[in-house]
């Protein structure tokens, strides 16, 4: 299956180059560019992307805010799409208000090709993915920033035994591969636990997962 990708940047030479650079591997295909947020929400609408490229910084609107209008409960197009945060800056509050609003991804703007490849490929299969030097670090504080309340606890209710000790590792940053090891199950059971972890707590990906592990006490800062 071709993942659909919607880039939106204010420079226009930022754009042309992500595109060039994803159109350029199979099975991805860049259907739209935006140049402000405003923009940004529009065409989304329209072309119904998987993947959504969103600069934070953008005039008009910016790319948060419009993270906010996509993922929000009026958004008219056929499914949701996707969206991985692109900035220059490493700075926690974008990050913190990124995951807020509902981004499936965070990363900078001077990782390598490859990298960004990866990134939609990542966030398109339902995944979640930041920029390694910020993963631990701003998903803890974010979290920790955050009041407990009593509707995400009583979410856990719905969790098996077995599930909440998969969501436990997953607030502790493991892979699948290392969840299996520690539990002593194959990597397939642990993809299908999280499967109905996501499911059944009613959320997007694995970084929402975390959020929700910290916000509960399953799993505490350090």
């Amino acid at each position: 299956m071709t993942i659909s990708v919607l880039i939106a940047d204010d420079q226009a030479m930022v754009r042309a180059g992500f595109a060039a650079l994803l159109d350029a591997h199979d099975g991805i295909r860049v259907t739209g560019q935006a140049s402000t947020g405003t923009e940004a929400v529009s065409l989304a609408a329209r072309l119904d992307p998987d993947v959504i490229l969103m600069d934070v910084r953008m005039p008009d609107l910016d790319g948060i805010e419009a993270t906010r209008r996509i993922l929000g409960s009026s958004y008219p197009a056929a499914h949701v799409p996707r969206i991985l945060m692109l900035t220059t800056f490493d700075i926690d509050d974008y990050v913190y208000d990124a995951l807020e609003a509902g981004a499936s991804g965070f990363l900078l703007k001077d990782a390598l090709p490859e990298e960004l490849v990866h990134a939609v490929r990542v966030v398109a299969g339902g995944d979640a993915l930041l920029a390694p030097s910020v993963t631990r670090r701003v998903i803890a504080q974010f979290a920790g920033r955050r009041p407990r309340t009593p509707r995400a606890a009583s979410a856990l209710a719905e969790l098996t035994d077995r599930e909440r000790e998969v969501l436990v590792l997953i607030g502790r940053g493991r892979s699948n591969g290392e969840i299996a090891a520690e539990l002593f199950i194959a990597e397939q059971t642990v993809k299908t636990h999280v499967g109905k972890v996501l499911a059944k707590l009613g959320l997007r990906d694995r970084v929402h997962a975390v959020i929700l592990a910290y916000d509960t006490g399953l799993v505490e800062p350090s």
